[in-house]
């Protein structure tokens, strides 16, 4: 099949926001006497923010805590943070307009909430370029589980063969194979060389390195 859609994933790859997710954790787990590193943080990437909750406080043994306000003290505290700071990544309005141009259908599938990518959405001018998004952060898997990816490919009328995903986390990489789509990696330059992104169609070093001859890499 020829490929005609594209969907991003959003957090750490169009926006640099895993920073600011990191430091919202930080303060709410403070109440906790919970201290985590930036390397404690890559352990995580990519889950939903009840399964990071839930995680770190089983590492902690940490018991009797209303996860769910945890994770919405978490989400407050990211929102403000990004309401109040320019986080897009190098390159994310070229890849909106180089897919544009050449008449792909454009979604973000992403485990952050609806109400997050809908703000990114906005503060970022993408209205224009996305058709559809999907959040996981409600379904009942999460990625690695392909769900969300064949969930926003449902919305945009597309065959999951017909997909290309951008990605920057090992769990998203999976989730995007296990769709059957085909997957463009940029992974954060810390883990960059790791052998895990084997499974990748390409692993770039930024979103400014696709073009053309990345694209008929991938048809």
């Amino acid at each position: 099949m020829e490929l005609n859609t594209v969907i991003f994933d959003m957090d750490g790859l169009l926006i640099n926001s895993e920073p600011l997710w990191n430091e919202a954790a930080n303060e709410v787990f403070a109440n906790y006497n919970i201290s985590l590193s930036e390397q404690d943080y890559l352990l995580t990437t990519g889950m939903r923010t009840k399964e990071f909750v839930e995680w770190w406080l089983g590492r902690f043994n940490i018991t009797d805590v209303d996860v769910y306000k945890l994770e919405r003290e978490i989400f407050d505290a990211v929102i403000h943070r990004i309401k109040n700071a320019y986080i897009a990544m190098p390159g994310m309005q070229y890849i909106f307009d180089f897919f544009a141009e050449r008449k792909f259908k454009i979604g973000i599938a992403s485990s952050s909430p609806a109400e997050l990518i809908e703000l990114v959405v906005e503060m970022y001018n993408l209205k224009g370029h996305v058709k559809h998004h999907a959040s996981a952060h409600l379904l009942k898997h999460a990625k690695p589980h392909p769900e969300v990816y064949l969930n926003c490919a449902e919305l945009l009328g597309s065959h999951p063969l017909e997909c290309i995903c951008f990605e920057d986390s090992f769990t998203g990489m999976i989730a995007a194979k296990a769709a059957r789509m085909k997957c463009v990696v940029v992974p954060n330059a810390e883990v960059f060389n790791k052998p895990c992104w084997g499974a990748a169609d390409l692993v770039l070093n930024s979103l400014e390195a696709f073009d053309e001859k990345e694209l008929e890499k991938l048809g």
